[in-house]
């Protein structure tokens, strides 16, 4: 309409879409302001729906309460609760408890808010079209679209909301079964066609006393439960899925999921295989049009957050509109609050849905630590709360892993060929900038001997150069000399004679096309003032961002067979020193990265094209550190498991990588991302980069290091346990606390072999006293 609208003046409301978000949506406003118009257009039948169950939770039914006490009560009388969630793994159920779960019919809660809106006088245009959005837009004061994943509201839009969505690679079917399982149960068949999986849940429950009782464990004869069957759309086509009507799909998944079922017969409704949708949009408003629930964003269904998301949205939109006096004001406030919430949901969903389609991978697990990494495979459920639902299941999970009593997973020890690390955290490679001429100084000193007295079972250096050509900045360190590797000397000296057990790792490389640039804070990936540069080299004469960075020469056979003798030099000075071991550095598009990836390495020779050319110059310098290297002290190498770039290193070339580096005697491998290309698109999140990690060692059964947004102990020992990684490697946590282990021992209260405090620093194992906050509360009125 034209003209600044008001929340006063937004008397007529238009809904497109009557699922659970727009149906609460209109009555949260209609309740509101009695005045109101409010409209919903909803194409189907009132009886008409798909799927069975819906989940929520006790957050969003607080939200409810607290805006609508009737629906509340309503949906109160419905709910089927639950707290045990069974995994059946090649035949053994592991049953986890403590979880929580309230759930309803997808018909029932329509019903109940179908009534709702009624009762309070709004409209609903059952089996008719909404007009077109436009015309909505100019004929109401607000315009709510909840019309779903295929929102026609979005698409008219397009152009202003900007939305991608991503079609996802497996196939899945939403059915019921005529019983109630008293349990969330994850069953897996491992066909001849591939493995498919069952998620399934009770949504409806006889009264108590009403029929046969159930047999312990599985499900009760009476009720109804939702049943999804999803697998990869390989296996969908291979087991002839592709080819069958609603009828033989339901059949089939009965009989191959019989067992889970017991021998109860599947139903649908209108049901479909279909691929799951990830929606996300750039705007969710456009003058006084606004998207709430699927329209706006979708979270894969093994979370269970769709109706939630939806509904909260509608809580939201409606607080927003009664908070403030303008509605592009209110609209905005909405977005704001909902947005960081939706990606935070979206980023586990995806988590959640990846670990499904990777399945096949972790079935050869034990079976309870399968179990506890499908329990927290989106990083919501996280070892220390999982412990708090359920101890007993927790522990003996970790006495499968081989915890001994009390001992926290992160506070067991590793070993790499002859060097046992105490515990599984690494101070992470980092660059302090403040080197002299490639010397270490006082600082590199401090720095490294702090964190090793800090508790952390192997500290790494940062990035040491093998040449002055292959340098970052002037402020890099350097192995080149034997003033460098006698200042390296005192540190590994102060470790291993301040911090005995701790081991400390050097970690190798050379700038490649990323170097001659200044210091960190003095601008990054700048290059230096003119005058002051050194010629670069590469795999392909390429800039990192043309127009800004120099163009490298691009390597001869001469170059090559120079750069691999400065490894080899360095190599050799390493031992001198004293590190315990040495990694590669292959990542971050600095040299031996720019090999790796097809973006940087656009050689012609026997050094290029296909991914066994582009790994020959990286492999012949491990080759020839490796013949060097004692054969008792371990090598790492770490890799940029994805460009984060169209056309560029690939998860799947990632295990091919890093399986031809463990032929060639890698010990383990430690998995970066990134930073190979200026213009990379990262998925930045909590432990963003452990998936790439995850996979390398789960597809090929070899340890691996996992970094990247790993920042809490809790977030470490559930990465353990759950067989994602076999280190984790912290970088920030460790600047912010350089004694970031010892702090997470006490924290965990552990106090064993694998976390000593150095004698001078015992005094301080325990956190300082505060001030009182149990003040004493009133027990007493006197009248």
């Amino acid at each position: 309409m034209a003209g600044q609208v008001t929340v006063a003046t937004a008397l007529r409301v238009a809904v497109v879409g009557g699922g659970p978000g727009g149906l609460y949506a209109a009555a949260l406003l209609k309740r509101l302001d009695p005045a109101r118009s409010v409209t919903v257009w909803e194409r189907n039948g009132p009886d008409d729906t798909f799927g069975f169950g819906v989940v929520l939770s006790d957050e969003t039914l607080g939200g409810i309460e607290h805006a609508d006490p009737v629906v509340h009560r309503a949906l109160q009388a419905e709910f089927v609760r639950w707290d045990n969630i069974d995994i059946v793994h090649r035949g053994t159920v592991l049953t986890s408890g403590g979880h929580g779960f309230a759930a309803l019919g997808r018909r029932r809660l329509l019903e109940i808010l179908h009534q709702r809106c009624l009762s309070l006088g709004v409209r609903i245009r059952f089996r008719e079209e909404a007009p077109p959005p436009a015309e909505l837009a100019a004929a109401h004061d607000l315009v709510i679209a909840a019309d779903g994943v295929h929102s026609a509201t979005r698409e008219a839009f397009a152009d202003v909301f900007a939305p991608r969505v991503t079609t996802h690679r497996c196939r899945y079917i939403w059915l019921s079964a005529p019983f109630a399982f008293d349990a969330f149960r994850f069953e897996i068949a491992e066909t001849d066609h591939g493995v498919m999986q069952l998620h399934g849940y009770p949504y409806s429950c006889p009264p108590p006393g009403d029929g046969p009782a159930g047999a312990p464990g599985r499900h009760h004869p009476a009720g109804a439960s939702t049943v999804i069957v999803e697998m990869r759309e390989e296996v969908w086509r291979a087991a002839g899925f592709d080819g069958c009507d609603e009828q033989e799909s339901i059949g089939r998944c009965a009989k191959i999921f019989a067992d889970a079922l017991g021998g109860h017969p599947l139903s649908g409704n209108n049901s479909s295989w279909t691929a799951f949708r990830t929606v996300v949009n750039d705007r969710w408003s456009h003058g006084n049009t606004v998207l709430i629930g699927d329209a706006a964003h979708t979270a894969h269904f093994s979370i269970g957050s769709g109706t939630k998301l939806a509904v909260e949205d509608a809580l939201a939109l409606a607080a927003n509109i009664e908070e403030h006096s303008g509605l592009p004001e209110a609209l905005a406030a909405y977005e704001a609050e909902r947005r960081p919430v939706v990606a935070s949901t979206q980023r586990a969903a995806g988590a959640s849905l990846e670990w499904f389609e990777q399945l096949g991978m972790y079935l050869d697990q034990p079976p309870r630590q399968f179990a506890f990494n499908l329990l927290t495979r989106s990083r919501r459920v996280t070892h220390d709360n999982l412990r708090l639902r359920d101890a007993g299941f927790t522990d003996t999970v970790e006495r499968g892993f081989g915890c001994p009593r009390d001992t926290p997973p992160m506070f067991t020890p590793l070993k790499l060929r002859g060097l046992e690390l105490r515990n599984r955290v690494v101070v992470s490679p980092m660059d302090m900038y403040s080197a002299t001429d490639g010397v270490p100084g006082d600082l590199h000193l401090v720095h490294l001997g702090a964190r090793a007295l800090g508790g952390a079972g192997l500290v790494m250096t940062e990035m040491v150069c093998v040449s002055p050509e292959g340098r970052i900045t002037p402020g890099c360190t350097g192995l080149y000399t034997s003033e460098q590797a006698a200042a390296w000397q005192r540190i590994t000296e102060f470790v291993h004679g301040q911090s005995p057990g701790t081991a400390i790792g050097v970690q190798l490389g050379h700038s490649g096309r990323k170097g001659s640039t200044r210091l960190m804070w003095d601008g990054i990936d700048e290059p230096l003032p003119d005058g002051h540069n050194w010629p670069l080299s590469a795999a392909s004469a390429l800039p990192y961002r043309p127009g800004v960075n120099q163009v490298p020469g691009a390597l001869d056979r001469a170059g090559l067979n120079e750069i691999r003798e400065q490894f080899a030099a360095a190599a050799r000075r390493a031992v001198r020193c004293g590190f315990d071991l040495i990694e590669l550095h292959c990542a971050h598009g600095y040299l031996l990265s720019g090999f790796l990836s097809p973006l940087t390495n656009r050689r012609t020779d026997g050094y290029g094209g296909s991914l066994r050319g582009r790994l020959r110059f990286p492999l012949e310098v491990f080759d020839v550190i490796r013949q060097l290297w004692p054969a008792d002290r371990p090598m790492t190498v770490r890799i940029s498991a994805t460009d984060w770039a169209q056309g560029g290193t690939t998860a799947a070339d990632a295990v091919e990588i890093a399986r031809a580096f463990v032929a060639h005697g890698a010990d383990a491998i430690d998995v970066s991302t990134g930073q190979v290309v200026a213009d990379e698109q990262p998925a930045y999140g909590r432990s963003y980069q452990t998936p790439y990690a995850d996979r390398i060692r789960n597809e090929l059964g070899i340890p691996v290091i996992a970094v990247g947004a790993v920042s809490s102990w809790d977030d470490v020992n559930s990465l353990l346990l759950a067989g994602r990684t076999d280190l984790c490697a912290l970088a920030r946590p460790h600047l912010y606390d350089p004694h970031w282990t010892l702090h997470a021992a006490a924290e965990q209260g552990y106090a064993g072999p694998a976390a000593p405090w150095p004698l001078p620093y015992r005094a301080g194992s325990r956190a300082p006293q505060t001030g009182r906050t149990d003040a004493p509360k009133p027990r007493l009125r006197l009248g």
